[in-house]
Order: C-alpha cells, then sequence, then structure tokens
C-alpha cells in the first residue's frame, strides 16, 4: 500500500515538473503568440475600415465593396492564423502546401466562374455601364437592371430577363447607347427623282426646327446621301438629349410624311419596268 502511495506520488511530481519544464519553455512563446494575435486581429480591423473609407471616397459599387472586404479580411486573417501557428511551434510548411495545392484545384476547376468574377470587378471597378444604362452586347439591346459579381442582368425592350456571363461583358464589345448627354438622331428619307431637291430641304428644315426637343447647337445638317434605284435618299442629322432620342427619331418620320404630303412630295416606293417582247 505504502509502495503504491509512493508510486503515485512520484508520478504527480514527475507531471508537475514536466508541467513546469513546459511552461518555463514554451509559456513565453504562447503568451507571445497570444499578444500578436490579438494585436493583429485589432490591425486588420484598422486596415479594413482604412480600405472600406477608401473605397467609398472611390465611389465604387457597394456590391464589390462587401466583396472585396470579405475577400481581404479572410486573407489577412488566414496569415495570421498561420503565423500565430508558426509561433507556437506548429509545422506550417506542410500546411501551406496543403492551402497552395486546394487553391489550385479549386482555381482549375472553377476557372470559368473566377474569368466571370474577374469580368465582374473590372466592370465595377472602371464602369463602362452602370445600372439604368441601355447597352448592346451579345446580341441583346436592353436596360441593365443588375452588375452582379459573376454576371449582369439585362432586361430587353420587350421585357425579356436576360443573364449575360461578365466575362463576355469585360472582354466584348459592349455599345453604351445613352451615357452621353447628347445624341445625333440619323433619318434619311427618300424623295422621287422628280421632286425639287431644294424645295424638299427647306421643308425638313421647318421641320426640324419646330421641334423644340432638338438642340441648335450643334446645328441640323440636312445631304443628298445617295442616288438610289427608285429615290433620291436626303440624309437628316440633328442632335437631341439622348432621353429624347426615341421620341424624335419615331417623330420626324410622322412629321416628315404629313410635311411631304402637304406640299406634294413624294415618297417613292421600290419600282421595276418590265418590258415584253413578242416572239417573231
Amino acid at each position: 500500500m505504502d509502495e503504491t502511495i509512493q508510486n503515485g506520488s512520484d508520478t504527480i511530481d514527475m507531471i508537475t515538473e514536466t508541467g513546469i519544464e513546459l511552461s518555463m519553455t514554451y509559456g513565453p512563446k504562447l503568451l507571445l503568440a497570444l499578444v500578436v494575435l490579438v494585436v493583429g486581429f485589432w490591425v486588420i480591423g484598422i486596415i479594413l475600415k482604412g480600405i472600406d473609407k477608401a473605397l467609398a471616397g472611390a465611389k465604387v459599387d457597394e456590391t464589390l465593396n462587401k466583396f472585396l472586404h470579405s475577400i481581404i479580411s479572410v486573407t489577412l486573417k488566414l496569415m495570421l492564423i498561420i503565423v500565430f501557428a508558426s509561433m507556437i511551434g506548429v509545422e506550417t510548411a506542410s500546411l501551406i502546401a496543403m492551402l497552395g495545392a486546394a487553391g489550385l484545384a479549386i482555381g482549375l476547376a472553377l476557372q470559368g466562374s473566377l474569368a466571370n468574377f474577374a469580368g465582374g470587378v473590372l466592370i465595377l471597378l472602371f464602369k463602362p455601364f452602370k445600372s439604368g444604362d441601355v447597352i448592346e452586347a451579345q446580341g441583346f439591346l436592353g436596360t441593365v437592371k443588375e452588375i452582379q459579381i459573376f454576371n449582369t442582368i439585362v432586361l430587353t425592350l420587350d421585357n425579356r430577363r436576360v443573364v449575360i456571363p461578365n466575362s463576355l461583358l469585360s472582354n466584348g464589345c459592349v455599345t453604351n447607347l445613352f451615357c452621353e448627354e447628347t445624341r445625333r438622331v440619323d433619318v434619311t428619307f427618300g424623295i422621287s427623282y422628280d421632286d425639287d431637291i431644294g424645295k424638299v430641304k427647306q421643308i425638313l428644315k421647318e421641320v426640324i426646327s419646330a421641334d423644340e426637343r432638338i438642340l441648335t447647337d450643334p446645328e441640323m445638317e440636312i445631304y443628298v446621301s445617295a442616288h438610289a434605284d427608285s429615290s433620291i435618299n436626303i440624309l437628316t442629322r440633328c442632335w437631341v438629349k439622348s432621353e429624347d432620342y426615341w421620341p424624335v427619331h419615331f417623330g420626324l418620320h410622322e412629321k416628315v410624311k404629313y410635311a411631304f404630303d402637304e406640299n406634294d412630295i413624294t415618297i417613292p416606293f421600290p419600282q421595276r419596268d418590265v418590258h415584253l417582247f413578242q416572239a417573231k
């Protein structure tokens, strides 16, 4: 019995001595690592606030702002945890290698999605178009409803919802129809070869000048643009505010037709002369 008690006492003493030795050896490292961890999280918080402020000052889109905040936060915290593990004696080389291999595998598996993500970041940063703009891209014409990280939502003029991958928009041609304050309206009218060109030009000037939506600077331009098969084509050019483009474009066709009718100006339609010869 006494021997058992003695063995138990020796075991406790050994554990105590080992604990003291480990505390003396690793205690300062652990304490320093904890200090670095706490201070690191505090510094990361300051860095993230500074980044948020900088992005807000640069008027970066809110969607991109939140996404960049999350990515930077996760990256910095992961780096801090690796430093913490290294300070307390954990072998981090294999951990870093494993994370690198996992990142490579994920990157290869999601390369299409990553391309769309990169395209979304470029669109949100450089803003070739924004929500509410009317664009023409990838065979679709419509209003940008929403710019997401991976896709852009476009509502066509007949209210179809089109989802376009951002990689196509960032690497392809995109026409932003109304991003500028003014646009030029080009309309061509055909008249008969028998009509007086000078008189037609004067009628067109009167019709255009009567429309208050049409700007006087730059001035309107009226040209004979072509000797077509069945008509003389008259090209008119005038400038309007972007929001007035379609009303003026369609309105000119209607008003000019009425004006031509009142002045006996003929709008010809395609004709073909057929000559019949009797066989001898």
